[in-house]
C-alpha cells in the first residue's frame, strides 16, 4: 500500500504585513522581499498581495510604472519565477454598481487598472480576487438617515446589480485580453452589504457570458461564518464546478487569525472542494496592523512582523505563517491518497 499526495500551489497572503504595497517606496520594497524569501523557505509557493486604492490625484499610468518597478525589484531579488495574484476592492468612490453611469465608467476604469497591475506581478492566468463587485464596507442609507437591511437592502441590492452588468463585461473582456482570471469574493454581513454568500456571486455570474473568466473566490471563513449550511455549501461547490466558476480557494479562520488549531471545519470543507478543484489555495491571516485593527475591531495581539516589528514573546508572523502551511499540507494529506497493489 503507498501513499500519494497532489502538489498543491499553496500561497500566502500579505494580508499579514499590509494593506498596501508601496511600489514607489524603494526601502519598503526591501522588507517586502525579506518577507518573500522566508515564506519560500517554508515552502509557499505563490503570493497574494493587496493593491490598494488610489489617493489624492489619481494617475493609473504612474501607479502601474510603480508597480512594474516594484515587479522588477522581485525579479532581481530571485522571485521571477514566483506566482503573484492581488486581492483588489472597489470602493464608494470607484463604484461599479452606481445607479451614476459617469461614477460606473470611473469604476471599470480603476478596475481595468488593477487587471492592469494584476498582469503586471503575476503574469499569465493571475488571479485578481477580493469584494470587487460591490465597495467593500458601504452600508447603504436613506435620506432620512435609516439604514436598509434585510428585504430592503435585498430590493436595493437588486437594481444595482442589474448596472453593474455591462461594466463587468467589459471588464472580463479586458481581463481576457490581458490573461488575468477574476474571482469576486463575498464578504460576510457585518462586514459589507451583499454579495455576503457563494450563491448570490453565482447568480451575478450567471448575467455575464459563460465562457468569460468570471467566477468565485470561495473563502472558509466567510462560509463558516455567512453560509447557510451543509447542503448550502454542497450545493454551491457543485454549482460553481458546474458553471467552471469556481477560481480561487482562500484557506481562512473564523477570527481571521491562525490556521492551526482553528475552527475550520477541515474534513468537510477540504472533503467537497479537493475532489473538484484544481487551483492554489490561499492561507489568510489578517494581522492586527492598519486599517485591519479598526476595521475589522480587532482585540488580538498583533503578531509582530519580522524586520517590521519589535520582537515579543508572543508568536511572529513566521511562526504563524510556518504553522498554517505544515497545517494545510497535513489536512489535505488525509485526503489525497490511493491504494496502489
Amino acid at each position: 500500500m503507498e501513499k500519494k499526495s497532489k502538489n498543491r500551489e499553496i500561497y500566502f497572503s500579505f494580508f499579514m504585513f499590509t494593506a498596501d504595497l508601496r511600489p514607489h517606496d524603494t526601502n519598503y520594497t526591501k522588507i517586502l522581499i525579506n518577507h518573500l524569501e522566508a515564506l519560500t523557505k517554508m515552502g509557499y509557493t505563490g503570493f497574494d498581495m493587496h493593491i490598494a486604492s488610489p489617493t489624492g490625484k489619481i494617475d493609473y499610468n504612474l501607479e502601474i510604472e510603480n508597480y512594474k518597478c516594484l515587479k522588477e525589484a522581485f525579479n532581481n531579488a530571485g522571485f521571477a519565477a514566483s506566482k503573484f495574484n492581488t486581492n483588489v476592492g472597489t470602493t464608494k468612490t470607484f463604484d461599479p454598481t452606481s445607479p451614476y453611469k459617469e461614477q460606473r465608467e470611473q469604476a471599470l476604469a480603476y478596475l481595468k487598472s488593477r487587471v492592469d497591475i494584476t498582469s503586471i506581478l503575476g503574469g499569465k492566468d493571475a488571479i485578481m480576487s477580493g469584494p470587487f463587485l460591490y465597495p467593500y464596507g458601504i452600508f447603504p442609507i436613506t435620506d432620512d438617515g435609516e439604514a436598509l437591511w434585510s428585504d430592503a437592502l435585498q430590493d436595493w441590492m437588486k437594481p444595482r446589480y442589474k448596472d453593474a452588468i455591462s461594466i463587468f463585461q467589459e471588464l472580463v473582456d479586458y481581463a481576457v485580453q490581458k490573461e488575468v482570471i477574476l474571482a469576486i469574493e463575498p464578504i460576510k454581513n457585518w462586514e459589507s452589504p451583499p454579495p455576503n454568500m457563494v450563491s448570490e456571486v453565482l447568480d451575478f455570474c450567471d448575467t455575464i457570458d459563460e465562457s468569460s473568466p468570471c467566477g468565485v473566490a470561495l473563502d472558509t471563513a466567510q462560509c463558516v461564518l455567512e453560509s447557510q449550511g451543509p447542503s448550502v455549501f454542497k450545493n454551491n461547490i457543485a454549482r460553481a464546478v458546474n458553471k467552471n466558476r469556481l477560481y480561487y480557494i482562500h484557506i481562512s479562520a473564523p477570527d481571521r487569525g491562525r490556521i492551526h488549531d482553528s475552527w475550520i471545519p477541515w474534513d468537510f470543507m477540504l472533503g467537497e472542494i479537493e475532489p473538484v478543484y484544481d487551483g492554489p489555495y490561499l492561507i489568510e491571516v489578517f494581522n492586527a496592523i492598519p486599517p485591519f485593527e479598526s476595521s475589522m475591531r480587532m482585540t488580538r495581539r498583533r503578531f509582530w512582523r519580522p524586520n517590521e516589528d519589535p520582537s515579543s514573546h508572543y508568536p511572529s508572523a513566521y511562526d504563524i505563517a510556518e504553522s498554517a502551511i505544515k497545517e494545510l499540507q497535513e489536512q489535505l494529506e488525509k485526503l489525497n491518497y490511493s491504494t496502489v497493489y
